[in-house]
């Protein structure tokens, strides 16, 4: 089969022929139909900041699937079902879970590659930019009503975004702040912010024109373009929760204004890929009874609970721009100039 194979970090991510997956017994086997392309993928063959992933592998998180064979011991799916594959694979010791990304970077809890992140790692290397991937069964929804369209592979990014506000306790009627509004996983958080019923939602972030997009869409979106520390903070006023989906910055004072917005009782979660450390005002937290949190990726079950929201969400309706397989440097690059304004999703079975 064909397959995006990354031999080594800083290596080129070329098309390869490698050998088609065999079903074993804790595993399906799919027929991929759709993946979502993240922007910063080109960062993730690079070894960069994000770190690295152990090679050689096929690259590829997430995605959508047909089922074409299941494991022996794989109850409850059967050949022909679309199921989403949710990427993120934990151990079976609930005492000390430890748990990691398949066919991408990513390790949960401290960050450490252990013995049992690489036993894992080793069983389930390969991801899915692929025609076909063998994927464990725990780490699968299934989907029911799907077809495999190119939108529905955007579930996992919006099962990201969805995670982290349950984790604030969003209700409806509240107000939302949305640091880096203008990427994608900051979209898809205004996005879920909107249909979950935010009387307000704030979203902030470089780009004054997807700012003023958002902006368009509804009426409860303000947009707040990215100042200093105090700027940010009194376009924002005060907000009930507060979404940090900022990527890379130069200093932690946008998620510090974010931090100052946050009326009592309220949260802040962080979600992003900001790589600062935070000077925490112990006082603040402790009078206006703060809660600061984090999130990492998404519980199944928050997936499928987006999938039924997709019809208020009109995933549909998001810009979304198709590849095939031929030509991953192309790819590569569409995704990293896409950025926010939109998402690009592979589609295996399409030429390009």
């Amino acid at each position: 089969m064909r397959a995006w194979m990354l031999d080594e970090p800083g290596a080129a991510l070329r098309l390869a022929e490698v050998p088609d997956p065999t079903p074993r017994p804790d595993g399906v086997l799919l027929e991929v139909l759709a993946v979502h392309v993240p922007a910063y993928t080109d960062v993730v063959t690079q070894a960069g900041p994000r770190g690295g992933v152990p090679t050689p592998l096929v690259l590829g998180v997430g995605g959508i699937g047909r089922v074409s064979a299941v494991g022996e011991d794989v109850l409850g799916l059967a050949v022909g079902d679309v199921v989403a594959h949710v990427g993120l694979l934990g151990s079976d010791d609930v005492v000390a879970p430890e748990e990691f990304l398949t066919g991408w970077t990513g390790i949960g809890g401290r960050g450490e590659r252990t013995p049992t992140i690489a036993a894992m790692q080793d069983r389930w290397r390969d991801g899915t930019f692929a025609e076909r991937v063998l994927a464990p069964a725990r780490a699968l929804v299934r989907l029911p009503g799907a077809t495999g369209a190119p939108h529905e592979a955007l579930l996992g990014w919006f099962a990201i975004a969805a995670e982290a506000l349950d984790r604030a306790d969003l209700q409806a009627g509240h107000e939302v702040a949305v640091l880096g509004a203008t990427g994608q996983l900051g979209a898809a958080g205004v996005h879920l912010a909107l249909a979950r019923g935010a009387s307000r939602v704030v979203a902030v972030g470089r780009n004054v024109d997807l700012l003023e997009r958002l902006a368009i869409r509804d009426a409860r979106v303000q947009a707040v373009p990215l100042a200093d520390r105090a700027a940010t903070t009194a376009a924002i006023g005060e907000v009930d929760v507060v979404l940090d989906a900022l990527g890379p910055v130069p200093s932690a004072d946008p998620t510090l204004a974010g931090l100052d917005t946050v009326r009592p009782g309220g949260a802040m979660v962080l979600v992003g890929g900001v790589r600062q450390d935070l000077t925490i005002p112990y006082g603040l937290l402790m009078r206006r009874r703060l809660r600061l949190l984090g999130s990492w990726m998404f519980r199944r079950e928050t997936l499928l609970r987006v999938w039924r929201q997709a019809g208020v969400l009109d995933l549909g309706s998001l810009p979304v721009s198709t590849v095939g397989l031929d030509d991953p440097a192309a790819a590569l690059d569409l995704a990293a100039r896409t950025g926010g304004s939109g998402f690009v999703v592979l589609t295996p079975g399409r030429a390009s």
